[in-house]
């Protein structure tokens, strides 16, 4: 589903990443709570993702300060743990900020 994001400027998070083959249902269950619990922090405005052999996920900010807190959330950084010791075979992280919006 597409984000239904405010007007802009607004901040993307961009994450890139090839999994490995290990533990396919822990980090499914990991990738739903990441999702549950970014809806409840604040300056979070939406999220979208797609994979097949690439995953790519953009979550939508209010500001760098909502990113960075988002950063520290101590559950955030226990996945993050995971995800560098089991899940990633590599991963690439970008934000950027959003200066035009527009679709159908």
């Amino acid at each position: 589903m597409i984000a239904d994001t405010p007007e802009p400027p607004y901040y993307a998070v961009i994450f890139t990443s090839v999994r490995t083959d290990l533990d396919a249902t822990e980090y499914g269950d990991m990738a739903e709570r990441m999702v549950e619990l970014a809806h409840r922090q604040p300056g979070f405005l939406g999220v979208e993702s797609a994979r097949e052999a690439l995953g790519i996920t953009v979550s939508y900010w209010r500001d760098e300060a909502s990113i960075k807190a988002w950063k520290q959330q101590a559950e955030h950084l226990e996945a993050q743990r995971l995800g560098r010791e089991r899940w990633y075979a590599d991963y690439r992280l970008r934000v950027a900020k959003v200066e035009r919006d527009y679709g159908l």
